[in-house]
């Protein structure tokens, strides 16, 4: 009787996660496959041309160059609507940008 419980319970687990990752919530498409290596101090974005840079973060006190330095050539072409980044294993990522919020008065 135990092991059925769990059994049901592990099942409904997993055909939620299905299907969140169906409706696309849970995951992001990996675009360009660059595996970065992240260093501490920088902030790490894809620029308008659609490549990987990074900057120097600003300190309190101290100006930092507003210089990017390229790190990898992917050449994105960006889609309306999704928002690009780098994620945690150094890949050019984007997923749906979440449009919610209040309603604007008109």
């Amino acid at each position: 009787m135990i092991s059925l419980f769990k059994t049901a319970n592990y099942i409904s687990k997993l055909s939620f996660t299905a299907i969140k990752q169906l409706k696309g919530d849970l995951m992001a498409e990996v675009v360009c496959k660059c595996g970065l290596k992240r260093e501490g101090g920088y902030l790490y974005f894809v620029n308008k041309d659609g490549n990987a840079a990074r900057v120097q973060m600003a300190r309190a006190g101290k100006k930092s160059s507003k210089k990017q330095e390229v790190l990898h050539k992917c050449g994105v072409k960006r889609k309306a609507g999704y928002l690009y980044f780098i994620d945690k294993k150094g890949n050019v990522a984007m997923t749906k940008m979440n449009r919610g919020g209040r309603k604007k008065k008109r």
